[in-house]
């Protein structure tokens, strides 16, 4: 079912073009994506049930391929390269706004941006988010990856790579994909492990972000940092 099954006050399309994007809700935005719904489910529709499904528009900005395939309506390539393809456009904004302004001195900015890169990731990937002297990003680098429960982070790695990016400033990042985001003994000694080691070359470690789907963790908000 389209947009032209819809009746004409309902149609997203139409509304834009009248009163502008912001007059639409999240789910009529999304319908203008979808553009067709599925037999006996018009497009908004499946548009409100995608959006419960992922917990509202922050869970579905997280939302990888797989994530996105396992959807009833979203099975055939189209429709999921679509959203995707948008999604990936919204990351990739967020990102750009980083590089151009010092957000990172807040860690809500921090969790946020992390979030987005790696809390849907199935497997645990350790990253170090590489700042300038004003604190804005310079680069995200995923260093390592492991199983589901352990990776091996090597410092020597971690350090060559802040040279390489002449940072001044790191936040290292992972994400558990348990869905706990509460520091392990060997998360808070790995941290002090390479505070130590960035400290030779005079890097700081401003932070260390622990993030899973919906949830997120500042190290240094809790003082462990």
């Amino acid at each position: 079912m389209s947009f032209n099954d819809l009746p004409l006050q309902a149609r997203p399309r139409e509304k834009l073009m009248a009163q502008g994007p912001g007059a639409l809700a999240d789910a009529e935005l999304l319908a203008l994506l979808l553009r067709t719904g599925l037999p006996g489910k018009n497009v908004l529709q499946l548009a409100h049930e995608l959006l419960e499904g992922f917990g509202g528009l922050n869970g579905l900005l997280h939302a990888g391929l797989e994530d996105l395939k396992r959807i009833k309506g979203l099975g055939g390539s189209a429709k999921r390269s679509n959203l995707a393809a948008v999604l990936e456009l919204a990351r990739r904004a967020v990102a750009q706004r980083l590089r151009e302004r010092a957000l990172f001195e807040s860690p809500e900015a921090v969790k946020h941006y992390v979030q987005l890169q790696l809390a849907s990731r199935p497997h645990e990937v350790f990253a170090a988010l590489f700042l300038d002297a004003q604190h804005r990003l310079i680069a995200l680098e995923e260093l390592f990856r492991g199983t589901l429960t352990q990776t091996s982070v090597y410092p020597r790695e971690v350090v060559s790579r802040a040279l390489h990016h002449h940072a001044a400033a790191v936040i290292l990042a992972h994400n558990h994909p348990s869905g706990c985001v509460e520091p392990s003994r060997a998360d808070e000694s790995l941290t002090q492990t390479l505070r130590a080691a960035l400290a030779l070359i005079d890097v700081r470690v401003l932070d260390h972000v622990i993030v899973a789907p919906g949830q997120s963790l500042s190290m240094a908000e809790r003082g462990l940092i």
